[in-house]
């Protein structure tokens, strides 16, 4: 997603998903795909270097489930605890939430 108008929606109405790395919204669109969005805060990843390994890792998860994931707009959303996580551990938390998005449709 590239437009805030996009961002927007998905904050009007989302279906969340929380744990201690990520906070993750999520509302159907029109299109026949899915698409993603991130918004990394510098209050939760201070160092570039932070904001943008976490940024690859949900866009490589992202990568990896986009046939299974129904048409939805998602919105990933960092939590203070995520730069502490190592790169397995944040996976395993993107799986959980893939999951979960996929099962509620």
């Amino acid at each position: 997603m590239l437009k805030a108008s996009e961002y927007s929606r998905v904050f009007e109405q989302p279906i969340k998903s929380v744990d201690d790395c990520f906070t993750i919204l999520w509302r159907k669109n029109d299109l026949d795909y899915p698409r993603l969005g991130l918004a990394i805060s510098k209050k939760n990843a201070k160092r570039a270097v932070d904001r943008n390994r976490i940024k690859r890792l949900a866009r490589e998860g992202f990568r990896q489930e986009i046939s299974r994931l129904p048409s939805v707009d998602i919105v990933i959303l960092s939590r203070r605890q995520i730069i502490e996580r190592s790169n397995h551990k944040i996976f395993r938390s993107l799986n959980k939430h893939w999951e979960k998005i996929i099962h509620h449709g």
